[in-house]
């Protein structure tokens, strides 16, 4: 069914879309390219919510050889009225005879709406040319339109047996500089990132994406282009105290208790930082169902930097979509502080399936990409 030309054009469209990869959300990463009689006479990505989609930019690029073109869009166009006009309507318009689209859109804005729209137009639409692919560039996106909850990464990092410290709480550096640069661009990826309040009270972290650490990305994208992930800070019990670091630096903020703050408190508040109120689990804890659910109304992406309990509790509650280790080459001994709490399995039958889908060597250390089931 696919020519190789068809191939070609659509790789050459995935690539265009993963340029968006820290600007767009929570919108999904789309590249489009247009063709005529077999040369590219457009093409363009989405670069950012709220600007022209990937389609407008292909099709200003093509101008008027886009009548009688193909055009190759690695998500569904949209059908819909938002911040910017349908873009189905924009190619049929534009005179293009055929659209070729990687995968179906699962928002229930448009769900196969734009596909129609397409046809009922006479335009021949193929749907499904390298649709894997085209759904890896925006997994959180794909997984929150179908299931209103955010894809949810547990980042870890450890020595190789297992320890995030030494017995006495020391912990700087156990992974390389590399190491390090690479959770910034994790951070740079994620719409919100949740941590607890044991790790703020003990470390005072910032929790921010540091423009100066993200090594080659930062020569491709300007301070002002970064994304600051939502910074959440879980605090059942309401402890957090405006002395804390991460709120001198001015990027969102949310605090998430079962129990008021302190009004005075509330009151020295910087502007980014807002608060909820979310139902305590048997422990007392944030009830971690109940925040996925409430990040799944504007997330795609929420990355888990947190200590052993709250890592533990994701994965072992089913949450965990992904896992991402660090591993040092380092051994901290027996008396080192665990990489994650989980309760004692009965059988390995109750164990998570966990698959290897990435190894890297990141200068000393190595980091493992896993998928999760529980």
């Amino acid at each position: 069914m696919w020519s190789v030309e068809d191939i070609e054009m659509m790789s050459r469209a995935i690539k265009l879309a993963r340029k968006g990869l820290y600007t767009t959300r929570p919108n999904p990463c789309v590249g489009c390219v247009v063709t005529k009689e077999g040369q590219i006479v457009g093409e363009g990505f989405h670069i950012r919510a709220g600007g022209p989609h990937a389609e407008v930019y292909a099709l200003a690029m093509a101008s008027e050889s886009a009548k009688g073109a193909t055009a190759y869009v690695t998500l569904e166009p949209c059908s819909h009225y938002g911040r910017t006009p349908p873009c189905a309507e924009a190619l049929i318009k534009a005179g293009v005879t055929r659209v070729v689209v990687a995968v179906e859109d699962p928002n229930p804005q448009v769900s196969g709406r734009g596909i129609k729209m397409l046809t009922d137009a006479g335009i021949r639409v193929d749907v499904g040319l390298l649709s894997e692919e085209a759904g890896d560039i925006n997994p959180g996106f794909m997984k929150r339109m179908r299931t209103q909850l955010p894809k949810v990464t547990v980042k870890l990092a450890s020595s190789l047996d297992g320890k995030t410290a030494l017995h006495n709480g020391v912990s700087k550096w156990i992974t390389g500089s590399e190491a390090r640069r690479d959770v910034q661009r994790l951070r740079a990826g994620h719409c919100a990132l949740v941590t607890g309040i044991e790790t703020v009270l003990a470390d005072d972290p910032s929790l921010n994406v540091r423009h100066s650490d993200l090594g080659v990305l930062a020569g491709e994208l300007a301070p002002s282009e970064i994304h600051q992930p939502l910074r959440v800070i879980l605090d059942s019990r309401a402890r957090l105290t405006k002395g804390a670091r991460l709120f001198s630096i001015d990027s969102p903020i949310l605090l998430v208790s079962c129990n008021d703050y302190p009004l005075d408190e509330q009151a020295a508040w910087p502007e980014h930082v807002s608060h909820i109120k979310l139902p305590g689990d048997d422990c007392g804890r944030v009830e971690l169902s109940q925040l996925f659910k409430y990040l799944g109304q504007t997330c795609n992406s929420v990355l888990i930097e947190a200590g052993a309990t709250l890592a533990g509790s994701v994965i072992e509650q089913g949450h965990a979509d992904e896992l991402i280790l660090y591993q040092a080459m380092k051994i901290l001994g027996s008396a080192g502080r665990n990489l994650i709490t989980l309760s004692d399995y009965e059988s390995m039958a109750d164990i998570p399936s966990i698959e290897l889908i990435d190894e890297r060597k990141l200068g000393k250390d190595t980091r493992l990409t896993l998928k999760i089931r529980s």
